[in-house]
């Protein structure tokens, strides 16, 4: 698996997901079996660049490359500098955001709404790609497979793109209108698949190896990106690798091994952000990390009341430990026999 120059370990990609896939989660999900990793989207104004906000998104101290920094935007010329920005601060790879449906986004043309003007979204990937280009860095899009069931329009887009330079397409097989429910439809990433000499990438509802296995059948892509599922379960990665090899799934992981997981990650968590804005932002993967597991809803509860940093390691220490006591491998829910999860739990 290639972007560009970039020769990737694997074809197993984190998608970027906004207030989630920080420094310290990808360079975990990176650890335990991701091949690439997006970061969260950053601005194109800038006017926000020296914001708290965006200067923590730019850090990338000690993640591993190629690293892939994401460029949310309307403007052209705008999204071109904020590619220059980005590669000035360590990316090596710069991703066009047209694939978020949150409606701050779309409220300002940014995201996936992009899609509803193509020619404003080729505009944009054009632009992106005169600015990268004579630096070698290669440009990558991720978008959605339309803005509606009516307006799918992810293969014109994608071809459009693949014309202008763009090295990799990644698509999650639903549209806008969607958001995150209902059910992800591949057929879109077939065509796109089928159509295009790049590099494709499938994303949306793949939550298990199984899931995986049978995305890439269908749609033939290159490579996989999954979302929400890895939320709590960074190690998923590493599930689907050895299942995508060997045909069998493996064990569920230690339950002291995922303890030092989120041990160090929380340690990361508090160090990009301090202690006061770090233990806050941690609640999230602390409380997707325990969701399913015995005694996690009380657990969670008590982690929301939680303010230091110590006391949120302590408490994080005690919770596994007692778990491990009790069960030496994570008492992970069963699996259907589809390869779906049970309901309730992030795809």
């Amino acid at each position: 698996m290639r972007i560009g120059s970039f020769s990737l370990p694997n074809r197993l990609f984190v998608a970027p997901m906004a207030g989630v896939t920080d420094r310290p989660f990808r360079i975990l999900c990176r650890r335990l079996g991701a091949g690439h990793a997006v970061s969260e989207m950053v601005t194109s104004r800038r006017e926000l660049w020296d914001s708290l906000k965006t200067s923590r998104r730019t850090d990338h101290t000690g993640e591993p490359g190629p690293i892939a920094v994401q460029i949310a935007g309307v403007d052209a010329a705008e999204m071109a500098d904020a590619a220059r920005y980005n590669i000035d601060r360590g990316a090596q790879i710069i991703d066009i955001n047209m694939g978020c449906p949150a409606k701050k986004v779309c409220a300002k043309w940014a995201g996936s709404a992009l899609m509803q003007d193509e020619k404003l979204a080729l505009a944009i990937v054009e632009a992106v790609v005169a600015a990268c280009t004579p630096r070698g860095v290669p440009v990558t899009l991720k978008m959605r497979s339309g803005w509606s069931v009516s307006e799918r329009n992810a293969l014109s887009i994608s071809r459009a793109a693949e014309a202008a330079g763009v090295a990799m397409v990644a698509v999650h097989g639903r549209t806008r209108d969607q958001g995150y429910g209902g059910q992800a439809e591949h057929d879109t990433v077939a065509a796109v698949k089928a159509a295009l000499r790049i590099p494709v990438v499938a994303n949306g509802d793949i939550a298990t190896p199984q899931q995986a296995r049978d995305v890439l059948a269908r749609t033939g892509a290159d490579a996989i990106m999954v979302g929400r599922a890895a939320q709590g379960r960074p190690w998923l990665f590493g599930d689907i690798a050895h299942f995508l090899e060997h045909g069998s799934l493996r064990p569920p992981p230690a339950t002291r091994e995922v303890q030092g997981w989120l041990t160090q990650h929380l340690l990361d968590h508090h160090a990009l952000y301090g202690e006061r804005s770090g233990v806050r932002s941690a609640r999230k993967h602390i409380a997707w990390a325990v969701h399913s597991l015995p005694g996690g809803a009380e657990f969670r509860a008590r982690m929301n009341s939680i303010e230091g940093g110590d006391e949120q390691l302590r408490a994080l220490t005690a919770y596994f430990e007692a778990l491990a006591d009790r069960y030496p491998l994570l008492p992970l829910p069963p699996v259907n026999e589809a390869g779906r999860l049970p309901e309730g739990l992030a795809a």
